[in-house]
C-alpha cells in the first residue's frame, strides 16, 4: 500500500488548493513598500528617493510583463491543462497586488518627476517626448486594468469546486498577450527615459 499522499489532478499532492483566506496570504504584500516610499519622497520633495522608487517600480513592472508575455506564456501553451491550472493557482494570487502596485508607483512617480524637472512646461524642448510617454502610459494603465480583471476572474474560477478550464484558458490567453504588448510598450518608455536622461 502506498502511504504517500496521492497526487491529485491539480498537482497538489493530496493538499487542498488554497482557499480565499490562503490567497490573501499569497499576495505580495512587500510590494506596498514602493508606493510608501514614493509617498514619502513626494511629501519630503526628495528627488533622489522619488527617482529610485519610480525606476525600481518601472523595472519590476517591465520585467514582470516581459517574463509573463515572452517566457511564461509560451511555456503554458505547451504543458497539460492540469499542470496549467496547478501553476495558475499559485501564480495568480501573487500578481493580483503586485502588478497594479508597480504600475501605479511607476506612473505616479514618473508624473511627479516630469513635473519637478520641468518636462511638462509648455516651453520645454522635451515636451513632445514626455507627451508620447504619457500617451503610452495611459495605454498601459488601460491594459493593466484588463490584466487585473482577468486575474480576478481566474482567481474566482479557481476557487470553485469545479473550475471551468476553458474560461481559465481564455483569461490566461488575454493576460499573456496583453503582458507581451505591455512589455514591448514599456521598452519604448525606457527609450524615452534614456533620451530624457542624456538629452
Amino acid at each position: 500500500m502506498n502511504r504517500g499522499r496521492a497526487k491529485t489532478h491539480d498537482g497538489y499532492n493530496g493538499r487542498q488548493p488554497p482557499g480565499a483566506q490562503g490567497r490573501w496570504r499569497q499576495l505580495t504584500w512587500w510590494i506596498l513598500i514602493l508606493p510608501l516610499v514614493t509617498g514619502v519622497a513626494v511629501v519630503t520633495k526628495n528627488l533622489y528617493l522619488l527617482d529610485y522608487s519610480h525606476v525600481m517600480a518601472g523595472m519590476l513592472w517591465t520585467g514582470a510583463d516581459l517574463f509573463l508575455g515572452f517566457i511564461l506564456g509560451p511555456v503554458l501553451r505547451r504543458i497539460t491543462p492540469a499542470e496549467r491550472r496547478a501553476l495558475m493557482r499559485y501564480l495568480v494570487p501573487r500578481t493580483l497586488l503586485y502588478m497594479p502596485t508597480v504600475a501605479f508607483t511607476s506612473v505616479v512617480g514618473g508624473w511627479f518627476l516630469a513635473h519637478a524637472f520641468g518636462f511638462l512646461s509648455p516651453g520645454s524642448p522635451d515636451l513632445a517626448w514626455v507627451s508620447v510617454a504619457i500617451g503610452v502610459s495611459v495605454i498601459l494603465v488601460v491594459q493593466g486594468a484588463a490584466i487585473s480583471w482577468n486575474e480576478w476572474r481566474i482567481a474566482g474560477e479557481l476557487a470553485r469546486r469545479e473550475p471551468d478550464a476553458a474560461r481559465i484558458q481564455r483569461a490566461n490567453t488575454v493576460i499573456f498577450r496583453l503582458a507581451a504588448v505591455q512589455g514591448s510598450l514599456q521598452v519604448l518608455i525606457v527609450l524615452i527615459m534614456a533620451h530624457l536622461t542624456v538629452g
